[in-house]
């Protein structure tokens, strides 16, 4: 299994392709995952995806300015 989800997360890393916050959720219990989960979110920030207190969460950036 960790293969297949590796390969998905490689594709979005180089791709920009959000690869989903369901996906994302189900890989986040595989330390070896956790890393490259990180690395692609930092990469993506506007897929609206973060990492709070070790958990995964969707936000919204305010348009207000």
């Amino acid at each position: 299994m960790r293969p297949e989800r590796m390969q998905k997360l490689k594709v979005a890393a180089n791709s920009g392709q959000n690869a989903g916050f369901d996906f994302l959720q189900e890989c986040w219990d595989d330390p070896a995952l956790q890393i490259v989960i990180k690395k692609v979110l930092a990469k993506f920030p506007q897929w609206g995806i973060a990492i709070v207190d070790g958990e995964l969460i969707r936000w919204e950036r305010s348009r207000e300015r």
